[in-house]
């Protein structure tokens, strides 16, 4: 399964948001130094998720605030619902 996040680093606290388009908007607390707010991210939606972190991999935008994660494990992770679009 593959899902694009937006994340926002230095936050108070590690929090999902919410769907805002096609992207799940995340807050994470660490910086985005170093790789510190990446691997904070992988910890977070591991522990959310109750997956292990080596099956989350951040595909695209390592050094981005917009990226592209894929999930390796049987059962999907216990996402927020989609936003229904009117039309």
């Amino acid at each position: 399964m593959k899902i694009r996040l937006k994340v926002t680093p230095n936050a108070q606290k590690n929090k999902i948001i919410g769907w805002i388009d096609d992207s799940l908007k995340i807050k994470i607390a660490a910086q985005p130094q170093k790789g510190k707010a990446n691997k904070e991210l992988i910890k977070f939606l591991a522990k959310e998720w109750g997956i292990s972190r080596s099956n989350i991999l951040i595909l695209k935008g390592k050094k981005s605030r917009t990226k592209l994660i894929q999930i390796n494990d049987i059962n999907s992770p216990p996402l927020p619902p989609k936003p229904l679009k009117l039309l």
